[in-house]
């Protein structure tokens, strides 16, 4: 029974963390760990671009 109860939980996170990523995919976000990722390219965005100021670069960073 606890095993059950263990799979079923583990289920529900790893299915929250896909939703969440489908939401974010679909709402336009580049990177999904940016804050400005959705902002990138538009007026008023704060991602520069540069890898400096924003740790993956809203998808240009190059290495």
């Amino acid at each position: 029974m606890t095993d059950i109860i263990i799979i079923l939980v583990l289920a529900a996170i790893v299915a929250g963390a896909g939703f969440y990523v489908y939401k974010a995919r679909k709402s336009g976000k580049k990177c999904i760990g940016c804050p400005d990722s959705g902002a990138c390219g538009s007026s008023g965005s704060t991602c520069t671009g540069s890898c400096a100021s924003c740790s993956c670069c809203c998808g240009t960073k190059t290495e």
